[in-house]
């Protein structure tokens, strides 16, 4: 019977400002998390689970439960503290002390240089990636990482979810729109600006450690359309292809699509290539990595000349009576991830890599201590199952499965109420409590499933 890689990675992802806490310890600048407003009834992420503290702890939670493989981010911030200035060695100390530990438990380590983050002073005083500027500081961070951790380091990313910067202003207190300029050709012109930095670390990596690797990262939705009308379908077409693919494109192939530039030059938001910049996107990806969560069925739509596309296919989104969702609405959708993963294959034929899969759930400790999470069990088996059947039957070629938040962090919005972890963390939005790491029923089964090169599924 056919079987994984032996080589074949299993593990999990975090970033930086959801894990470390020690905010202001070591060294760290502002970091554009540390002044953001916090909704009432969420946490902040000043303590996170304090893994700046308790990485040694995690780790061999990491490894009892077969992880082979872990992906974290760096904190800009604590490398060059105010992104411009001179870089922090204690910093840079606690990467090399976490990435020493992580290959001393026999778990190869992977970089995200940008997780959603970025020192506080680059926005206040340049807007963020509307500034070239602060894409060249980004160039300058890259390499400083390169050259202190590229000795053991030899799997590297950029931006996280990239895609996402050309469907929102993701960085929090971040890139205002200028007055009087168009949000959506200002949007764009940073989509454009973020994609030119990554291609700067792309290159950097070449040159500075060439015996690694760069993925480039898209977070991915399966698209259906809620019915069998032609425009329906033409709709799901384009928003799939705007919304998942663009970034991967240029990540794969050097140049930006078709379908993505005629958007934009049509609507006039074409982005302002600077010289040198067409060069720039030619350093592409060794492999394409993403995320899948959940897929999502969009109704009859059609793209107007006036409202950017993320926005429209917002309002298209309609409730999938043959899925589950979670109670933040994401519909679990294990055969979406098999169909995601052959037209990214059959698009642009370069290895896969799973960067994120998960489900968050609100949870607390039963009366023996623990908690019962059998839906988290059956989540990740369907999700595996889809994966193994992807490249086993249909021959797809994948690097990894690696798991969203395999320890309890504050969410995104930071709710540490939505929990994705295969360990508990005692602590709630409201109270940091001891942070005490308790292993939930799916801790077990995961360690199972891992350590069997994802042959034990039951």
């Amino acid at each position: 019977m056919k079987q994984l890689p032996k080589d074949f990675y299993w593990g999990g992802s975090v970033s930086s400002f959801q894990t470390e806490g020690a905010w202001d310890e070591g060294g760290k600048g502002l970091s554009i998390y540390d002044v953001r407003p916090t909704p009432e009834g969420h946490a902040d992420w000043k303590v996170a689970i304090d893994e700046y503290h308790r990485y040694k702890e995690d780790i061999q939670l990491m490894k009892q439960m077969g992880f082979n493989f872990y992906r974290f981010s760096i904190a800009w911030s604590r490398i060059i503290p105010n992104g411009d200035d001179e870089v922090n060695e204690e910093g840079v100390a606690f990467y090399n002390n976490l990435i020493d530990e992580l290959i001393a438990n026999g778990i190869t380590p992977m970089i995200t240089l940008v997780h959603f983050d970025m020192p506080y002073k680059l926005v206040k005083e340049y807007n963020g990636f509307a500034s070239r500027k602060v894409v060249d500081l980004f160039e300058r961070y890259a390499r400083v990482c390169m050259q202190r951790f590229g000795d053991r380091v030899k799997h590297w990313m950029s931006f996280n979810e990239q895609n996402l910067h050309a469907c929102s202003l993701i960085y929090s207190n971040a890139e205002k729109v200028p007055e009087g300029e168009s949000k959506a050709k200002f949007l764009y012109q940073v989509a454009h600006n973020v994609m030119i930095a990554h291609c700067k670390a792309v290159k950097a990596l070449r040159e500075l450690v060439p015996d690694a690797k760069f993925g480039g990262m898209t977070t991915i939705t399966q698209f259906y359309p809620e019915t069998t009308s032609p425009q329906n379908n033409l709709f799901v077409r384009q928003i799939s292809d705007l919304v998942n693919y663009w970034t991967a494109e240029v990540q794969a192939t050097g140049k930006y699509p078709y379908y993505y530039e005629n958007y934009l030059k049509n609507r006039g938001w074409m982005p302002t290539f600077e010289e040198g910049d067409e060069e720039l996107l030619t350093y592409t990806c060794d492999y394409l990595c993403f995320s899948y969560y959940k897929s999502n069925v969009l109704s009859e739509g059609h793209l107007d000349m006036t409202t950017p596309y993320n926005d429209i296919m917002d309002q298209h989104v309609v409730k999938n009576k043959y899925l589950e969702a979670t109670e933040w609405g994401w519909e679990k959708d294990a055969i979406g991830l098999r169909l995601v993963m052959n037209d990214m294959y059959e698009r642009w034929h370069k290895p896969l890599f799973i960067l994120e899969n998960g489900m968050g759930a609100r949870e607390e400790l039963n009366s023996e201590g623990t908690v019962n999470d059998d839906y988290r069990i059956k989540y990740h088996r369907e999700h595996i199952q889809a994966m193994k059947n992807a490249i086993l039957e249909d021959g797809v070629e994948c690097l990894g499965y690696i798991t969203w938040g395999p320890i309890d962090i504050p969410s995104s919005s930071c709710q540490v109420a939505k929990r994705y972890g295969f360990v508990y963390v005692n602590r709630t939005d409201e109270d940091i409590k001891d942070l005490k790491r308790i292993p939930k029923k799916s801790f077990y089964w995961i360690a199972k499933a891992f350590k069997s090169n994802g042959e034990d599924l039951d």
